[in-house]
């Protein structure tokens, strides 16, 4: 009787509209064997006003409950005033920040329909516009970076400016690649806990200061960097699991919003690091051996490793020591001390207990990869090739599995973008863009009769910010370093000097941009550093750079009798 009495029965909701319930609540006697008494409490709350029902707080439990019991009592759900109250205002907008990437847009329609200067085809000009609104957008970011990327190839072919051939090209290039992987294997790292594990163990010695675990970090990348001549897989294979799990060790995760507690200070501070090491040998970076062949043929002198190291140590020093402690006056991190941090790592790592299958499993795979990187190149066995065994043997043995590489968004967003960019970088060279500024370069420096200081000065300026035009190392190298060697010997520099600060700057200038080097995407990618900042930041050290590499690098070299 009560529950036919309530079919009735018109039940007032929270703003006075009405949910008349069906004939048909009988059915609910099936359900609920205590149908009557539930039914007249609803009743009951349902006369009380509704500010005396419910709180607040809860609301939401309040409103999900009475829709539960009229869905089962009347088999169709009842859709609360509040709700239709929401639907009905104005939805947010969720795509794009329009007004940056009106801006990307706008600046590169300016330089598509401007006319291009002589020597340049329609074609390469027209890329470059594609070029520059993308890079405008992936500073701005109105979207992911992905998603701008995208963007930018989609304007470039349907412009007919590249095929679909040309747009994609670089999505087989084995850099992108060798990211992502790194990106998977880091997720190895921390989830066995071996990560975990090595960031306590290095906390417990050096963790009394976040000062302390930098240098550790940045120093221990510089040593092995002779080793390891990819830089994408030395920075992003191995260190980047370790510095990520110091940091999230230590209370710093960007999931959490803690990122600035120490994460931020230390990551910008490892990728400015890994610039500089690579700097410093010729086989710490697999581009440095194409600036030795290339100055073979241009001043017809052969670099050796000896003297490349030599010549690069003083500057490389000062600027390993240096750059942290600028980087803590300028970037700060939160926690700057933490003197019972190392106990309390001795304490954690008591806890862990002896290693895990996963563990000792995720640490041949690490070494194994490591010691191809290092020796595989004797044997055929490039990077990406050693860094899939690796992945191989964490996939058969369920150490991760291939869902969870698919969920890893920040190795497929890298990837995306940066292939993006290095096709689009690759072709600006095809088409002839490069090679006619780097003409115009030598033309205009070598006809103003300056002395070979100032002329090498300005060579070496527009040589090492032109790379912003690139994503690879290795193409501006390719594209522009033989030119701009010949016009500074041409003007008076000596040409071993000039070689050599050449191709040491081919590295260090891949501190200002998030793909301007190997270690940047993966680094960036991370999320610990805010895009803002990561280009301010490597702004002022880029000046840095260049006064300790032409300063004291060049008294250095100087005593070296190398001008």
């Amino acid at each position: 009787m009560a529950a036919n009495h309530m079919t009735k029965r018109n039940v007032k909701q929270r703003d006075g509209r009405t949910v008349k319930a069906n004939a048909g609540l009988g059915r609910a006697t099936g359900v609920f064997r205590t149908t009557g008494r539930t039914l007249r409490k609803v009743a009951t709350e349902a006369r009380r006003p509704w500010a005396q029902r419910v709180t607040r707080k809860e609301e939401g439990e309040e409103t999900k409950r009475w829709s539960q019991v009229v869905t089962c009592a009347t088999g169709r759900k009842a859709t609360p005033a509040v709700v239709n109250a929401a639907a009905a205002a104005p939805s947010e907008w969720k795509g794009a920040d329009l007004k940056n990437l009106g801006l990307a847009v706008a600046v590169g329609a300016a330089i598509y329909f401007c006319p291009h200067p002589a020597g340049i085809t329609t074609q390469a000009w027209h890329l470059l516009a594609v070029f520059v609104g993308t890079i405008i957008g992936i500073i701005t970011a109105p979207l992911p970076l992905g998603a701008v990327a995208m963007i930018g190839l989609c304007a470039s072919m349907m412009t007919k400016t590249l095929t679909f051939a040309q747009a994609f090209a670089a999505f087989s290039n084995q850099i992108p690649w060798l990211i992502a992987i790194a990106f998977f294997l880091a997720k190895g790292f921390i989830k066995t806990g071996l990560g975990t594990r090595i960031a306590y163990y290095v906390v417990s010695i050096f963790g009394k200061t976040t000062l302390g675990l930098t240098y550790s970090l940045v120093f221990s990348e510089a040593l092995l960097a002779p080793a390891i001549p990819s830089l994408a897989a030395r920075a992003g294979g191995i260190f980047l699991p370790l510095a990520k799990a110091l940091c999230v060790a230590c209370g710093s995760d960007p999931e959490n919003g803690t990122e600035s507690r120490m994460g931020s200070y230390l990551m910008k501070t490892f990728f400015q690091g890994t610039c500089i090491s690579s700097a410093m040998f010729i086989t710490a970076m697999a581009a440095n051996p194409l600036s030795v062949n290339l100055a073979a043929a241009a001043i017809g002198e052969t670099i050796s490793w000896t003297q490349w190291a030599v010549a690069a140590f003083v500057p490389g020093l000062v600027c390993l020591i240096t750059m942290p402690l600028i980087l803590y006056v300028i970037y700060p991190p939160e926690v700057k001390d933490s003197p019972e941090a190392p106990a309390k790592a001795k304490e954690e790592l008591a806890k862990l207990g002896p290693m895990s299958g996963d563990e000792k499993i995720m640490a041949v795979s690490l070494l194994s990869t490591v010691a191809m990187w290092v020796f595989g190149a004797n044997y055929g066995i490039n990077a990406v090739a050693a860094a899939l065994s690796g992945l191989t043997i964490l996939l058969v043995t369920g150490v991760i599995s291939w869902k969870e590489c698919l969920n890893e968004n920040g190795a497929w967003n890298t990837f995306t973008w940066f292939a993006a960019l290095i096709s689009m970088a690759g072709c600006l060279n095809k088409f002839g863009l490069i090679p006619w500024f780097s003409q115009q370069v030598v033309s205009v420096v070598g006809g103003w009769g300056l002395a070979w200081q100032p002329a090498f000065l300005i060579i070496v300026l527009l040589y090492y910010y032109s790379h912003y035009l690139f994503a690879s190392g290795a193409a501006h190298i390719g594209a522009m370093y033989t030119a701009f060697l010949s016009v500074a010997v041409a003007c008076g520099a000596p040409p071993l000097m000039a070689a050599l600060c050449l191709g040491m700057l081919s590295n260090i200038m891949g501190c200002f941009t998030t793909y301007g080097i190997g270690s940047a995407p993966p680094i960036f990618g991370t999320g610990y550093v805010p895009l803002n900042k990561w280009y301010t930041l490597g702004g002022i050290l880029s000046v840095y750079y260049l006064f300790v590499w032409l300063g004291i690098g060049g008294a250095w070299w100087k005593v070296l009798g190398l001008w």
